[in-house]
């Protein structure tokens, strides 16, 4: 029986199955460095091929059946660990990781990686729709701005449903998430970043300059020279921008401008 047939539904396992697109995504985790964590190996469709990139490999996957087969095929160099991503202690040193998501449990396991320390690249398969979200295809969304200066997203690819045994309703997309050497926002103003994007997107208005006017009660004369800058005019609306505008409009706007945002999710899931 083929290792991929296995997949099972409470898990949401659907297991890569087309060599090229593996080979592809191994040659991007070999243009990277460090050790590798791997999301949910499953029968270790990637975890075999990145085992010859000669790197420590630590896998995380939740179904205790393929961590037993998965061990048995794995060099010692490869640790498999029977748990919980969402509960899984990350490594202290630089490392990247990889992993096809559990479509049901991406936004947890993104808002995880987007919260985490120490990891300078990942590179994830997710559904289509949330690959190019993430990424800023046709728009950015509000989680994407609200991380923008700390990570860069890269779409690589759609990924077809056949790519995957058992095939989901749904193609995949691949995409990358990059830290970025140097931030666009310190570290420190994190919230008040995040708060100044929850009150842009969901500010009353019909267009970015509109809403920013609203915010600012009239304006300010940074805000002015930031329009001319970036070239913002009333047909821009908040999905429109680009990271270092967003950057440079936290800069622009007055201390204190920024509204703490409702409910208990300050990352937007849009």
């Amino acid at each position: 029986m083929s290792p991929y047939a296995s997949g099972r539904h409470e898990f949401g396992q659907n297991f890569l199955s087309d060599r090229r697109l593996i080979d592809q995504i191994v040659a991007i985790v070999a243009r990277t460095d460090g050790p590798i964590v791997e999301i949910g190996p499953g029968a270790g469709a990637l975890t075999v091929p990145m085992s010859a990139l000669g790197r420590t490999i630590t896998a995380v996957e939740i179904d205790g059946a393929h961590v037993t087969r998965l061990r048995r095929r794995v060099p010692p160099r490869t640790s498999v660990i029977h748990g919980d991503f969402l509960r899984h202690r990350l490594p202290e040193e630089p490392h990247i990781v990889v992993g096809n998501l559990p479509f049901h449990q991406t936004t947890a396991i993104l808002r995880r990686l987007l919260h985490a320390d120490n990891w300078h690249a990942a590179v994830l398969i997710t559904q289509w729709e949330v690959a190019r979200r993430r990424a800023g295809v046709g728009g950015a969304t509000m989680m994407t701005a609200q991380w923008w200066p700390w990570y860069e997203f890269r779409l690589v690819r759609r990924v077809p449903a056949s790519a995957f045994t058992p095939r989901p309703t749904v193609d995949a997309g691949l995409f990358t998430v990059d830290r970025r050497p140097e931030p666009l926002v310190e570290i420190g103003r994190r919230r008040a970043y995040q708060s100044m994007v929850h009150s842009v997107f969901t500010g009353r208005g019909r267009g970015v300059p509109q809403i920013v006017s609203r915010l600012t009660g009239g304006g300010a004369p940074a805000v002015h020279r930031w329009r001319e800058i970036h070239g913002i005019d009333m047909r821009h609306l908040p999905r429109d921008l680009q990271p270092l505008a967003w950057a440079d409009l936290f800069d622009a706007l007055p201390s204190g401008t920024e509204r703490r945002p409702r409910g208990p999710h300050r990352d937007g899931r849009r």
